[in-house]
């Protein structure tokens, strides 16, 4: 199922605690028999509720041992998110621990989810703790991870990844990469998505080398940046580039030269953004990862040997074909004359033997981006004479904030259950921090400050914090297409011209 037959080191730096390829071994061993005593089969769907631990990755290759497809959730989520996805994949089991709030274990226990807590499954249960490698019943084929990109308020987009598929990207990755710049390698990302888990966790840890877990997106380690990578001798790390304007400003750059390498991924990384990088770390090797749940995470980057940073570049496929198609219709492929020409920009299409199986439960959204083993990205980009590939912009609606993907349309969903809502259209806007955040354009059949509060009241009880819009227009129509759909860019461009709503006065004088 793996890349090496022996796991590399744990350590978590958020406590100090650490665990050896061989102690983590023993503990595989005690957790599938766990699992199995819990009556855990093959083809079971796990929730995992909790992340960026050690009992995390554990847990997780002991529920892909026992055959279980694991579907790792979000934390920040409410529980109307998460009861949301449990009506999709209707888990049998979830796996949580004491950060799990205490509505979600009881809201998912009513479904009849089984919960577990890992913290206490025993570990160490001496007549478990032996040597020697559990049966495996997970097969290639099975579902190994589902990997939710939207659809937490709306109809829920599962991203499916086969013990096939993620092997393909890990081998893939080791050919083009190495190991030996990942020996020691930081993850700062949550391990509830692709980016994070699938690449700057499990390639390293799978192929052996020592993995560092700290918690997600945290400001504390960012502003010690340097310091940590030299206590640790880190030799990589993978970013997104809204990490950078804090660790930039606040942390002194690591002296011990330890670092040979970083990736920077999950949204655009400018090429000022990108010298500063270098010269802050040190090493030349900082390379713009390109990379789609959809494909197993990375699937190309700058590994193209000297290069100067551009805007847009990103370089080299890691395991895959890259073709630039005038079309993202999915019977482009067989259409005479319809790939781009050298520098013609256009529609990215991809073909991995790491492409996902599917969309959980939506063939017909499969078949929307899936033709003939070839994915259309919903990126536009080109390839130029050197046979280099630039992205030169998005066709999708997501949200890129600070490298978490953000679905408009999860928002729309919310706030149209809203009792005086009549029409609402979510969007980006321009933001220093994380380049992009959350605008929302409402029609309400009440336009008071009542109304508002309470639709904020609603929103908050429904939606994850990061998911709130940080800036509201109040409209009194959205503008349409020619279809008679509303049309994003067109909110977008409307509310350019208009003042948004003093949300935090609303809302403060609903508190006096």
């Amino acid at each position: 199922m793996f890349v090496d037959l022996n796991i590399g080191d744990l350590t978590e730096l958020a406590s100090g605690r650490s665990w050896t390829g061989t102690e983590l071994s023993a503990r595989l061993i005690a957790r599938c028999a766990a699992y199995r005593d819990q009556g855990m089969q093959r083809g079971d769907r796990v929730f995992v509720l909790h992340g960026n631990n050690l009992e995390f990755f554990v847990d997780l290759l002991a529920l892909w041992y026992v055959g279980a497809s694991v579907v790792p959730v979000d934390g920040r989520l409410t529980l109307f998110e998460i009861e949301n996805l449990a009506r999709t994949v209707t888990p049998r089991f979830a796996v949580v621990d004491a950060t799990v709030p205490s509505n979600i274990v009881t809201g998912l226990s009513v479904r009849g989810v089984t919960m577990l807590d890992t913290g206490s499954l025993d570990f160490t249960d001496p007549p478990r703790m032996q040597t020697g490698a559990p049966q495996c019943a997970a097969r290639l084929d099975d579902q190994a991870l589902i990997l939710f990109t939207s659809g937490t308020t709306g109809v829920p987009k599962g991203v499916v990844h086969t013990h096939r598929s993620l092997r393909a990207r890990w081998l893939s990755l080791r050919q083009c990469l190495g190991v030996e710049s990942y020996q020691r390698t930081l993850c700062m990302l949550p391990t509830h998505f692709g980016h994070g888990l699938i690449c700057n966790s499990l390639f390293p840890w799978l192929c052996g080398q020592h993995l560092f877990i700290a918690p997600a997106f945290s400001s504390e380690l960012l502003l010690q940046l340097g310091r940590i990578i030299d206590q640790h001798r880190i030799t990589f790390l993978s970013s997104v580039p809204s990490m950078w304007g804090l660790a930039l400003k606040g942390s002194k750059p690591p002296q011990e030269k330890s670092l040979r390498r970083i990736h920077c991924g999950s949204a655009p990384l400018s090429a000022h953004l990108w010298k500063q990088i270098r010269a802050w770390s040190g090493t030349r090797e900082v390379f713009n990862a390109y990379g789609i749940t959809e494909t197993g995470s990375w699937v190309a980057g700058t590994t193209i040997g000297e290069f100067e940073p551009e805007d847009g570049l990103v370089g080299a496929p890691w395991g895959g074909v890259i073709k630039i198609l005038k079309s993202a219709e999915p019977n482009a492929l067989f259409e005479i004359g319809s790939e781009c020409k050298v520098d013609e920009t256009g529609y990215v299409w991809i073909n991995t033997p790491a492409l996902m199986q599917g969309y959980y439960g939506q063939a017909e959204l499969t078949e929307q981006v899936i033709s003939g083993g070839w994915f259309v990205t919903g990126d536009m980009g080109l390839i130029d004479q050197r046979g280099w590939f630039y992205l030169k912009g998005r066709e999708r609606d997501e949200i890129n904030k600070g490298g978490t993907k953000i679905y408009p349309a999860d928002i729309d969903a919310v706030v149209e259950r809203f009792e005086f809502t009549q029409a609402v259209c979510t969007f980006a806007m321009a933001d220093s921090l994380y380049g992009q955040n959350i605008a929302m354009a409402v029609v309400l059949r009440r336009q008071e400050a009542p109304t508002i509060r309470e639709l904020y009241r609603w929103m908050k009880e429904h939606l994850a914090d990061f998911k709130m819009p940080q800036r509201w227009y109040i409209v009194d129509a959205l503008p349409q297409n020619s279809r008679g759909k509303i049309s994003r860019g067109g909110v977008q461009e409307m509310c350019a011209q208009l003042k948004p709503v003093d949300l935090a006065g609303i809302l403060r004088s609903g508190s006096r």
